[in-house]
């Protein structure tokens, strides 16, 4: 006679193959990039479409629009330091600090562009970046992670900046943009959430990949709106505002009820005959 699996055993089967196929979205992606020769800056990144000077400001709208940044930072902020903070929101904090800071180490860049620049502009990225991983795994797989991932993610983002910028050598730093949102994506679809909202992440990542292609099309999306705005000040803008989503999503959440575990027909007919 068959027997069938027991419910933890299947639990069990089905944890351990959502953690493989997280780890390996992780680790396989920068494996491969590491096959590769080392990825130089290309110099042309800093010619940007709108380079005009308004009040004395070098390409003014690409400097200003940095202040989408902070705008969307302070209420993530207030959510995560609120009387109703929870979950992972060491983590929270840290992602809307790097979103505040890139508000000034963006605006930095684009004032004087130029590969000295660009590393204050990317190193609060890359700590918002890892910071977002960090809360993400924690919330969905195990609380106690973010105590003993986010010193080391935190590490990682910095690392990847430094690489870049002294060896010029974008590998790491390509990897810490863009396998923590691949990450956060599968677990948002295969593991179960301990808040609700969780929506809000979806919309903030959809803001954020609309804000790459923008990047892409800076000067066409330029010559297309008769010069009023670029593709990289567009780019500002759509970021900021998937950031707003997360704090939104923040400030708006609640935790979400634990489910009970089924009950055998045994201990139902036990609590009758009691």
């Amino acid at each position: 006679m068959r027997q069938s699996t027991p419910p933890a055993e299947r639990r069990a089967t089905k944890q351990n193959w959502r953690a493989t196929v997280l780890g390996a979205l992780v680790l396989l992606p920068l494996a491969l990039l590491f096959t590769r020769e080392p990825l130089p800056q290309d110099p042309l990144y800093h010619l940007l479409a709108d380079d005009r000077t308004l009040f004395g400001v070098p390409n003014f709208f690409n400097v200003a629009s940095n202040i989408a940044f902070l705008l969307a930072a302070i209420p993530g902020l207030a959510a995560c330091f609120s009387s109703r903070r929870g979950g992972a929101w060491r983590s929270w904090a840290v992602f809307f600090a790097g979103t505040a800071l890139v508000s000034l180490g963006s605006g930095y860049y684009h004032w004087a562009p130029g590969n000295a620049t660009l590393a204050w502009d990317r190193l609060p990225m890359a700590l918002a970046f890892m910071a977002l991983l960090v809360a993400v795994l924690s919330e969905h797989l195990e609380e106690r992670l973010e105590r003993v991932l986010l010193a080391p993610a935190l590490a990682m983002g910095i690392a990847s900046v430094a690489w870049w910028h002294y060896a010029d050598d974008l590998r790491l730093y390509l990897w810490v943009q863009f396998a923590p949102l691949v990450a956060v994506l599968f677990v948002l679809s295969v593991f179960p959430g301990r808040y609700g909202r969780r929506a809000c992440l979806l919309y903030g990542l959809a803001f954020y990949g609309l804000a790459k292609i923008a990047e892409l099309h800076d000067r066409e999306i330029y010559e297309l709106t008769s010069q009023a705005v670029s593709g990289h000040v567009l780019k500002h803008l759509l970021a900021a505002f998937g950031a707003l989503f997360v704090a939104w999503m923040l400030s708006k959440r609640a935790p979400l009820p634990v489910p009970r575990p089924a009950r055998s027909k045994e201990a139902d007919a036990l609590k009758r005959a009691a």
